[in-house]
């Protein structure tokens, strides 16, 4: 299995408990490994057979716009099912980064997952 990457993705949404949190948009990162065969793609140099990481990367901010949800555990796993089901991805790891949610921790908190058959 090859792994078709986008690192660093930033999208804004609402996310969040709190009621502050509640009217207002915040910025995620998204570290996304998505498992793809790229042989055909390679063998024709065709770009039917990859898989798009610009479309994906372009659905990704969609839903997240869309999106209101509270834990980012829940938009965590919406999106991975989004993913796999429109894109045909039979494994991907997510990371999803909130910056800021705990000042001490400089780099973010977050979750990770990992779903599908590698």
């Amino acid at each position: 299995m090859d792994i078709v990457f986008i690192d660093g993705l930033e999208v804004d949404t609402v996310i969040g408990v709190y009621d502050w949190e509640r009217g207002i948009r915040q910025c995620l990162t998204l570290d996304l490994q998505l498992g793809w065969d790229i042989r055909p793609a390679a063998a024709g140099d065709d770009l039917a057979a990859a898989l798009d990481y610009a479309a994906v990367s372009e659905r990704v901010q969609a839903f997240a716009a869309a999106s209101q949800f509270q834990l980012v555990e829940t938009f965590a796993e919406r999106l991975a099912q989004l993913l796999m089901a429109e894109f045909g991805i039979r494994w991907l790891r997510l990371r999803l980064t909130k910056p800021g949610a705990v000042p001490a921790a400089r780099g973010g908190v977050g979750v990770e997952i990992e779903r599908g058959c590698r």
